[in-house]
């Protein structure tokens, strides 16, 4: 009894954890996106924000659902509290300072920098 207790409850700790962002990418990013548009995007535990140009902030409420990491190459799925889904994808293996924000659909939303704003096209030129 005591081990289905305890079973039970570290399953209900590591949900309480996997729905909060995982520390891979929190933290302050440059964005840009397919059109060379340039923002600043901001994620804490349970929620994001991008900032334009012209410093005008728009803040959304997400989850993480789901983890993949093949061959070094990390993803991480969110999903916003209205229902869409993105991923945070890094592609270049090992490297967590560099990546895209993809769409359920498969657009990039973004490419993510932790240093400099970079085109997507130029990350997948690094790998």
């Amino acid at each position: 009894m005591k081990n289905i207790a305890l079973s039970v409850f570290g399953f209900i700790v590591l949900l309480m954890i996997g729905c909060s962002g995982s520390d891979t990418y929190q933290g302050k990013w440059k964005g840009m996106s397919p059109a060379g548009d340039k923002v600043q995007i901001t994620f804490e535990p349970k929620k994001f924000t991008i900032t334009d140009s012209t410093n005008k902030a728009k803040t959304y409420s997400y989850t993480q659902n789901s983890v993949s990491i093949k061959n070094g190459v990390e993803t991480y799925g969110i999903k916003l509290d209205d229902g869409r889904g993105y991923q945070v994808h890094f592609p270049v293996a090992r490297n967590e300072s560099i990546g895209l924000i993809i769409a359920d659909n498969g657009n990039v939303l973004y490419s993510i920098s932790r240093k400099d704003y970079i085109k997507s096209e130029d990350i997948y030129s690094l790998k």
